[in-house]
């Protein structure tokens, strides 16, 4: 295994879908969650069992939507980073922190070649960004969070649930322009996925929100 970072990664680099209306993406999100977007932040936090003093990174952090929050639970003495390949987003994450009084380190950044050194964090978060990449980013992605894990280190991942035929969940899907993809994809075929770039420990909880689904893995400690 060896140590590298890409401190100049440009947002043009990723293969996957980029957001970049971050001005109102936070409005768009809490209208899709029927205003309850604070209640599965929080679920993201807590299911992904932040301690304090932990080091976290978010990768696909938009907004800073579950950034913020995770550095609030892992305190003083633990670190919260956030990597996006939006500069807006980043942009609007910065200021959401400063008036936060919180110290965060957001910066771009893209999941194929995440800009820091192996084994630099406890926990890597991913929330609703997973299914915007195509399997082989992926596969490369999930490959990226591995190394920069400590060993034993936890990933939690909040995404789309593979949809039912129900109106409701079709709805969704064509307001989120997802369609297609998630009728035939979704969270539960990620496990799969991560057991062949390194992980164990896969478990898709029981836990919902909506039509998002949660799961957690480690590090092989050794």
């Amino acid at each position: 295994m060896h140590t590298h970072s890409h401190p100049h990664a440009s947002p043009t680099l990723t293969e996957g879908r980029l957001i970049r209306w971050a001005s109102f993406y936070d409005t768009f999100t809490n209208i899709l969650t029927l205003g309850h977007i604070g209640m599965l932040r929080s679920m993201t936090v807590d299911l992904s069992q932040l301690k304090p003093g932990e080091k976290v990174l978010d990768v696909g952090c938009g907004t800073g939507g579950v950034t913020i929050p995770a550095k609030q639970r892992v305190g003083p003495n633990g670190t919260a980073t956030g990597v996006d390949p939006a500069p807006e987003m980043i942009a609007v994450a910065k200021k959401k922190a400063a008036r936060a009084g919180l110290e965060v380190d957001f910066r771009i950044g893209v999941i194929e070649s995440l800009p820091y050194p192996d084994s630099s964090f406890d926990v890597v978060t991913s929330s609703l960004m997973m299914h915007h990449l195509p399997h082989e980013v992926q596969v490369r992605g999930l490959t990226e969070i591995r190394r920069v894990l400590k060993p034993g280190g936890r990933i939690f991942i909040a995404d789309m649930l593979r949809l039912s035929k129900s109106l409701h969940d079709r709805l969704f899907a064509t307001l989120t322009l997802h369609g297609g993809r998630i009728e035939r994809l979704g969270i539960q075929d990620l496990p799969k996925i991560m057991e062949d770039a390194g992980f164990e420990n896969v478990q898709l909880l029981k836990e919902s929100f909506l039509t998002i689904g949660f799961l957690r893995a480690n590090k092989p400690a050794a």
